[in-house]
């Protein structure tokens, strides 16, 4: 070993010492900031779909890909940096040798020709995303970026890091070469082999090289360990965590469909017994979300992927999923000392340290725990009351999550504590909610009108009750029994059935509100109240059949998503289906037929709690599509005709998240936004599967002057128009512009 091996090695092991102390202090830490939620029994179940779904996330990058260039990119720096870490191994032995290597596999010429083009694959990626970080960088002109908000120079540094740890591992590898030290021959590593021509024939190179490659990495290393809310770098080893300890791992996309049971001390609160001073009723303080809710702030990497979808986002409101879980991140992590020494407020709002404990206390996490959760920048607050109201609960941003960030359940937990504890949510939710409690509706109809919607009907609608042998419960909904234009899609369901000889049945007054719009607003009392109620009428019309026969078909998704997936949580075990769904099945079956074509062109809209919390997509397209075919197979004038953003990735309405009750009073409207984008399709009709979609996209249409132009109907009026022209001019729901 010459002098300046000698010096190399010195340097490189006491700086990966350095690097090595920072590092385990940074993980003790994030560890004991995570260990501060609220337990959560639920997330260690079914190891084996866990670590299935993890290995298929993180390897197969099968979230990362629906972005196809970034996804690529991405992964070729995934794998490069975990392959190429035994490259920075290899430097170690390096820095002692110019001729050292890997023992085993670093003679194979296999071993040198994957490692050689994943630096090559490695470095274009880490070129391409760069390239896009730039390309959308928050200071570009043209409008907001999904890097709006993110720590850009920890995403360039990271970057940068990689970029130099590749190209360094090239001119070491060039010095090998230049020396004659090269193990593999040139059609494994034609690169290094074309860098060592060019390199001069200095012995030491190869050491120098070896430990600024090792300088880099551990300066990277040191940085991160010292700033450990550095999500951009610390993602890639806390993703396979969150991703295992995801709230559905068998789900296609966890943290949509049915929310999480408000719980306490990790277990479900039973309202029954519950005490406001004993139990914890939803979330407000950072430390009562639970160990996986900070463990998803600690994870978020800043991509902005959700905020890109959001639609409050889009239309100019405050809310971006990413800088409101940041701003839990930041906040967690500042208070962090203060809840670590002791500190802490009990459900009283009590101080749980002593006056010796709290003298002692860092003054900064003092001043971060006196900080509200909710509240307005004059007031402290960490989450604004406007970032929180409006949120529409769409799931975009869990959608487009590529670590599973579960931001809807974090979202309603904040909103849970305000309405039942605070009373504080915006004014005009109040008249829906005492509608709720004392109607069972949100619009405060009377009970013995749920079934005025059957009088015309030119056969008879049977009650549960009436009939025993019917094969769906078909419900209605508040909104298919008292909203004008969504109880024309009632009768054209209805009569669809009836048509194809489905044998259904209706509760009529026995029938409530699901609770969908209590739930997700926050009021988890008035839910449980109604879903309760709901559960014991339905249970006792089911009565002695199994699972498989208790079937309902709902016209309405945010029904069709709590009766599917949330009534279980409180005893009601039923198979629910989409009136799309159903409809789908009977064409194929034969048993409906259409007959007559839909001309002008034909768009869709997915309603999020059809589409993205419950993927169902096909089947209102195949009764579109076969409406629109007409019975000869010729397709109409124009066809289906989908909208820029369609399926998963469909603009909310802005109805859902009971913001159908709440004024929009900031930025653009996003039913606005939404049918603006409808009508550049150019098509006549808009279909649609929800009745909170209907209401906000024919308002939208009036808004814009279009009513006469665009008609917004439901897909089964739509396909009623088909199998029955003759009951068309007396079912659309075309809707007079005001004027």
């Amino acid at each position: 070993m010459g002098s300046v091996q000698i010096g190399t090695t010195i340097l490189a092991f006491a700086i990966t010492a350095v690097a090595v102390w920072l590092a385990v202090r940074a993980v003790m830490k994030m560890v004991a900031v995570i260990r501060l939620g609220q337990p959560d029994p639920t997330r260690f179940g079914d190891t084996g779909t866990r670590a299935k779904t993890m290995l298929a996330e993180t390897a197969g990058h099968t979230r990362m890909l629906r972005w196809s260039v970034v996804g690529a990119a991405h992964w070729f720096v995934m794998v490069g940096f975990i392959v190429l870490s035994l490259l920075v191994l290899e430097a170690y032995f390096e820095v002692v040798s110019p001729t050292g290597g890997l023992p085993l596999v670093g003679n194979w010429a296999i071993y040198g020709l994957v490692t050689e083009w994943l630096a090559i694959l490695g470095i274009v990626s880490i070129l391409v995303l760069i390239a896009i970080r730039l390309r959308n960088r928050p200071t570009r002109p043209g409008g907001r970026s999904r890097f709006t908000g993110s720590t850009m120079w920890q995403g360039y540094f990271v970057e940068g890091i990689i970029l130099a740890v590749l190209i360094m591992g090239f001119v070491i590898r060039g010095f090998k070469v230049a020396t004659d030290h090269f193990e593999y021959p040139v059609w494994a590593a034609p690169l290094s082999h074309a860098v060592g021509g060019v390199l001069p024939n200095w012995a030491a190179g190869v050491s120098v090289a070896a430990l600024v490659k090792i300088v880099i990495s551990m300066t990277w290393l040191i940085v991160i360990s010292l700033n450990v809310t550095m999500g951009v770098a610390w993602h890639r080893f806390l993703a396979f965590f969150n991703i295992f300890f995801k709230r559905d791992p068998g789900a296609n996309v966890s943290g949509l469909g049915a929310l999480r049971p408000m719980t306490s001390q990790g277990k479900p609160l039973d309202f029954e017994e519950a005490d406001p001073e004993k139990d914890q009723f939803g979330v407000a303080q950072v430390e009562q979300f639970t160990w996986k809710g900070l463990l998803d702030f600690s994870t978020c990497t800043e991509c902005g992927r959700c905020q890109s979808q959001c639609p409050a986002w889009n239309t100019g409101k405050p809310l971006s999923p990413k800088l409101l879980v940041l701003s839990l991140r930041d906040h967690a992590y500042a208070k962090a000392p203060y809840l670590l020494a002791g500190g802490g407020k009990d459900l009283t709002g009590e101080e749980k340290a002593t006056a010796a404990q709290l003298a002692h206390m860092d003054v900064l996490a003092l001043a971060e725990a006196e900080k509200p959760l909710i509240g307005t920048a004059e007031e402290g607050g960490i989450i604004d009351p406007d970032v929180l109201w409006s949120c529409t609960t769409c799931g975009a941003c869990v959608e487009q999550c590529p670590v599973d960030i579960e931001h809807v359940d974090h979202i309603v937990d904040m909103r849970r504590y305000q309405v039942l504890i605070e009373s504080s949510f915006p004014s005009e939710a109040g008249v829906m909610l005492r509608n709720l409690e004392n109607k069972g509706n949100p619009w405060g109809a009377p009970q013995n009108t749920r079934e005025d919607w059957t009088k015309g009907l030119d056969f008879e609608v049977p009650r549960v009750g009436e009939v025993d042998d019917f094969e769906y419960l078909f419900w209605v909904g508040c909104a298919g029994a008292f909203e004008d234009r969504a109880k024309k899609t009632t009768r054209a369901v209805a009569t669809l059935l009836n048509e194809a000889g489905v044998k259904f049945a209706i509760l009529g007054e026995g029938e409530t509100c699901s609770g969908d719009p209590a739930r997700r607003i926050g009021n988890e009392f008035v839910f449980q109240m109604l879903a309760q109620q709901n559960v014991e009428t339905l249970n006792e019309a089911f009565e002695g059949r199994e699972k498989s026969k208790r079937k309902i078909v709902a016209t309405c998704p945010h029904c069709f998503n709590t009766l599917g997936n949330e009534y279980g949580q409180l005893g009601g075990e039923f198979e629910v289906v989409h009136h799309t769904q159903l409809l789908a099945h009977l064409v194929a079956t034969g048993k409906l037929t259409p007959v007559q074509p839909v001309d002008g062109g034909v768009t869709y809209h997915d309603p999020c709690y059809l589409g993205r919390h419950n993927r169902v997509f096909a089947p209102p397209r195949e009764v579109l599509g076969s409406a629109i075919a007409g019975g000869d197979g010729a397709s109409g004038d124009g066809g289906l005709i989908e909208m820029p953003r369609n399926s998963e990735r469909s603009f909310c309405c802005g109805a859902g998240g009971a913001r159908m009750w709440m004024e929009e009073k900031i930025g653009k409207r996003i039913n606005v936004d939404r049918v603006e984008e409808a009508m550049s399709t150019g098509a006549k009709t808009v279909a649609v599967g929800c009745p909170f979609c209907s209401t906000m996209l024919n308002d939208g249409v009036n808004g814009k002057g279009a009513g006469e132009q665009v008609e917004v109907v439901d897909v089964a009026s739509v396909l009623l128009r088909s199998v029955k022209p003759e009951q068309a001019p007396g079912d659309t729901e075309r809707t007079p512009v005001a004027g």
